[in-house]
């Protein structure tokens, strides 16, 4: 079922990062979800990706998370129909082979045991189903991160929290291209296609979407900066408008798809589950 450019656009609208409107649209591509058929946002945080899908595609939507306080926002901006349930990812309270396809989106990083997550993940996707995978990668731009990468080549820990946290905030790793291409196939699953995203950037992008800008946000100060509330924003010329529309512009030079051998923000993969 192909997708309505124009609408995700529209939904992409108040999206500061760059790389998380990035990992939207391979997500949905990669899961070329069709009618009725069942899609779990796994570990779905605040329901971001849980309310594109709703918004973009007529499919039996599911969505899970352990962070109590964050699942309360998922629940309020997700419709009714989709059922949105506490858990943890590594004992999810679904049956084997319960979902088509699933969202797995800057989840591994988090988790100590990355095998048992994915396994638990395979578990409940169909045999021939697909999972959407996203993660950090461990080769990522300076510019997007400077603090950390400049820690990490003096051979100094990186900084997981704060405004300098950056892209290893609250993360227990990040992912080279071989590292989560080995993870897939450790859990008996087919990679059959994995990419690259994000070369150029704005410097200090991550402090300033995340660090900076998320805190603010989070405290009702920053207009048209709220994913949720893209049908407010009219196009302004706020400070928050403009910003973003530098950081647009830098990130089209990262059309088409980075390819192997650049430092990347991000890595995807589209992982199947093999028929049994």
């Amino acid at each position: 079922m192909s997708l309505d450019p124009a609408k995700l656009e529209r939904m992409l609208r108040n999206e500061a990062d760059m790389a998380a409107a990035r990992r939207v649209r391979v997500v949905l591509e990669y899961l070329d979800i069709q009618p009725g058929e069942r899609v779990l946002d796994c570990a779905c945080g605040l329901g971001w990706f849980t309310h594109v899908i709703r918004e973009m595609h007529d499919c039996a939507l599911a969505a899970t998370d352990f962070d109590l306080a964050r699942l309360r926002t998922a629940r309020r901006e997700t419709p009714t129909d989709v059922s949105v349930t506490a858990s943890d990812v590594l004992r999810l309270p679904y049956r084997d082979g319960a979902f088509d396809k699933v969202v797995l989106s800057e989840v591994l990083e988090h988790i100590v045991d990355d095998d048992a997550a994915l396994k638990e993940v395979r578990r409940v996707t169909r045999p021939g189903g697909s999972i959407a995978i996203t993660v950090p990668n461990r080769d990522y731009p300076v510019l997007w991160d400077p603090v950390n990468w400049v820690r990490e080549r003096l051979g100094l820990a990186p900084i997981r929290e704060g405004l300098f946290g950056g892209l290893w905030t609250n993360h227990v790793r990040l992912y080279s291209r071989e590292g989560i291409l080995d993870l897939v196939r450790r859990c008996n699953l087919v990679a059959e296609t994995v990419r690259q995203h994000v070369h150029f950037c704005f410097p200090f992008a991550h402090n300033l979407v995340y660090g900076l800008g998320m805190r603010l946000v989070e405290r009702g100060i920053l207009p048209n900066a709220d994913r949720f509330r893209y049908e407010k924003n009219a196009g302004s010329l706020s400070p928050v408008d403009l910003g973003r529309r530098i950081f647009r512009a830098i990130d089209r030079r990262n059309d088409p798809v980075s390819d192997e051998g650049k430092t990347t923000v991000i890595l995807s993969v589209l992982a199947r589950k093999p028929w049994e």
